[in-house]
């Protein structure tokens, strides 16, 4: 790896840290980055996964004040996030790699829908809950179910849980969108772990990528918690957006 390939590889890591604390879908930066330094896939995604999951823990105690009070909430999403990642690491190991390499654009392509759509769905979740139409309390088990079909697809490519993780909170739960983010980052922490574990023992990976997402996504993960509710959120999702749509157009022409 050289130098300035090196230097690329730890600002994403860094942009996408502070991406994921605020909004999600930091892997619509570090895994377009990684194919276009000529990185398989597969392999892009293995390593993102475990780079980044330091970027995602550190988000989660750059928000430990909304956490406070949510230990037994928390305890109990963790369990299906964990099986879904377990599920989602199941999938990308076993199905053949050209299968991943045929679905990833249009996985690409749905986490840069859910980034564009994302004001709407915020909207609507506070429509509903003006409405008092949430539900109260855990959000029963169909916010479990939800949360394990997410963990599914962040176990078998990570870009947009976080989306995904706050629009179905955001529908079943009464909480504010800053003590729902800071759950969001616990789980996709949960996720990443548990993904990026079993991939380093199992799975390609790159481990001068790992430890260089690793260091800048840490770094960007305190940046998010730090400034993330001063930054415009349309600024973020336009570059996501952008940055999703350049890796599918490469991605294609593969």
């Amino acid at each position: 790896m050289s130098w300035w390939h090196a230097l690329v590889v730890l600002l994403a890591g860094m942009w996408a840290g502070t991406i994921n604390t605020v909004v999600g879908s930091g892997t619509l930066v570090t895994f377009p980055v990684l194919v276009a330094l000529g990185y398989p896939p597969v392999t892009a995604t293995t390593s993102n996964a475990l780079g980044l999951a330091p970027g995602t823990i550190s988000g989660a105690v750059g928000y430990r004040d909304e956490l406070k009070g949510q230990a037994r909430r928390l305890a109990r999403y963790s369990v299906p996030s964990l099986l879904g990642a377990i599920g989602g690491t199941a999938l990308l190991l076993f199905l053949p790699h050209n299968a991943f390499e045929k679905v990833v654009p249009v996985l690409v392509g749905l986490a840069v829908v859910l980034v564009i759509i994302q004001p709407w769905v915020s909207s609507w979740v506070a429509k509903r809950r003006d409405r008092s139409d949430t539900i109260a309390g855990h959000g029963g088990p169909l916010l479990l179910g939800l949360i394990f079909l997410v963990g599914v697809y962040g176990g078998y490519f990570t870009a947009a849980q976080g989306v995904m993780l706050m629009g179905i909170m955001g529908m079943l739960l009464t909480d504010s969108m800053q003590r729902l983010n800071g759950i969001k980052n616990v789980l996709a922490a949960v996720v990443n772990v548990v993904a990026g574990v079993i991939y380093a023992f199992v799975a390609p990976i790159s481990w001068p990528v790992v430890g260089l997402l690793a260091l800048g996504s840490t770094l960007g993960g305190q940046l998010g918690a730090r400034i993330g509710r001063r930054l415009p959120p349309a600024v973020l999702r336009g570059v996501i957006v952008v940055i999703g749509i350049a890796a599918i157009v490469q991605l294609l022409l593969r």
